[in-house]
């Protein structure tokens, strides 16, 4: 199974065979047009299922699976915590909870970015078993951001899912620590001298021992489409 995010900076449409060359089986799109824009030119492609999320019909969050992967929006999943949603995805006997992520929320007092997946994590402590689990997207945060005495910070949110054995597949394959990562996924105004890495994919134990590879896209093939470049993690399949 291969599983990609990418914040694509919106017209996805125009941009989604740049993600088809890895073969995905799922992906994860923020900044989104709405699934009635996209189902003309991803015809060819032939998704297998196809969920969206959001208010603005230009500016969403996709899912969008192939290779006969269902995905089905799971009753749970809470509006109040906007694009973090909980999702079902089955394919013959293999079933798994993928958490969809776009940590943004301005509507929040709270915080719009990582306190809506520290709020999320939270309510759906349920959902987020210690097998067949992936949280995966943009979550907007960083351990280099975290402010003290505050709790729901990013390494807050990194302990809490490590205490059920769900880790980051990036740090865990390419032996990086939090707030120093060697790859950015963002490149702020798409300028290659203001890097941050803000995209994640954490999955729980079993799936973590069939990971076969994780890439993040560089500035240099990426950046012409969007401010961020994707995630792209490939495990064994059953």
């Amino acid at each position: 199974m291969t599983i990609i995010s990418w914040n694509c900076n919106m017209a996805f449409r125009k941009k989604w065979m740049l993600v088809m060359d890895h073969q995905p089986d799922i992906i994860v799109v923020q900044e989104c047009e709405h699934q009635e824009k996209l189902l003309e030119e991803l015809s060819a492609a032939s998704p297998s299922a196809i969920l969206w999320f959001g208010d603005n019909r230009n500016k969403g969050m996709a899912v969008i699976a192939f290779n006969g992967y269902q995905l089905q929006c799971h009753k749970n999943y809470a509006p109040a915590y906007k694009m973090i949603v909980p999702i079902r995805v089955k394919k013959d006997e293999q079933q798994l909870m993928l958490f969809a992520v776009w940590a943004n929320n301005p509507a929040d007092p709270d915080g719009q970015y990582v306190t809506q997946v520290w709020k999320a994590i939270h309510y759906y402590q349920r959902l987020i078993r210690k097998t067949n689990t992936i949280l995966i997207g943009d979550f907007n945060s960083n351990t280099i951001w975290d402010k003290p005495r505050r709790n729901g910070n990013h390494s807050d949110v990194v302990k809490v899912l490590q205490r059920k054995g769900i880790e980051s597949v990036y740090h865990v394959y390419h032996q990086q620590q939090q707030g120093k990562e060697k790859h950015p996924t963002l490149f702020l105004y798409r300028h290659e001298d203001k890097p941050y890495h803000l995209d994640y994919c954490f999955v729980s134990k079993d799936l973590l021992e069939q990971l076969q590879y994780v890439e993040i896209g560089t500035h240099q093939s990426w950046c012409t489409f969007s401010d961020h470049t994707p995630i792209i993690a490939r495990f064994k399949k059953e």
